[in-house]
C-alpha cells in the first residue's frame, strides 16, 4: 500500500468537501504518468490549503475519454452537484491544458472504500 497526494485548489474547495463527505464518490485525473501507478488497496490524502484527509482507493477505472466515462458511470459519482454532462465537460475544460491531455491519455477514475 502506498499514499499518493491530491491537491485541490481553493477555488475548487467544494469538490474537496464533497470527496470527504462521499457525496462525490469518484474522484478523475487526467491518466498521465504520475498517477498511473495508483492501484486498489493505495490511499490517497486530499489535499485543500491546511485541510486534508485520507481515503482508501477501492476500484481504478481507466477511461479514453469523458464520453466513455458516462457510459459506464453515472456522472453525479464524479460532479454531484452537476445538472448535466455538459456542465461536467465544461468543468474538465476549465483546467489548464487537461482537454488535451485527456485526449492523449485518458482519464483515470479513483473509487473510495
Amino acid at each position: 500500500m502506498k499514499t499518493y497526494i491530491l491537491r485541490f485548489r481553493q477555488i475548487d474547495r467544494v469538490n474537496f468537501e464533497e470527496v470527504r463527505s462521499g457525496e462525490k464518490s469518484i474522484e478523475t485525473r487526467a491518466a498521465t504518468v504520475k498517477y498511473r501507478p495508483i492501484v486498489v488497496g493505495d490511499e490517497i490524502k486530499f489535499v485543500c490549503g491546511d485541510d486534508s484527509f485520507v481515503k482508501m482507493i477501492s476500484n481504478v477505472y481507466h477511461w479514453p475519454s469523458v464520453d466513455a466515462m458516462v457510459k459506464e458511470i453515472p456522472f453525479k459519482k464524479v460532479m454531484p452537484s452537476g445538472e448535466s454532462v455538459a456542465e461536467l465537460k465544461k468543468a474538465y475544460a476549465s483546467y489548464p491544458g487537461y482537454e488535451e491531455k485527456i485526449k492523449e491519455f485518458g482519464l483515470l477514475g479513483f473509487e473510495f472504500a
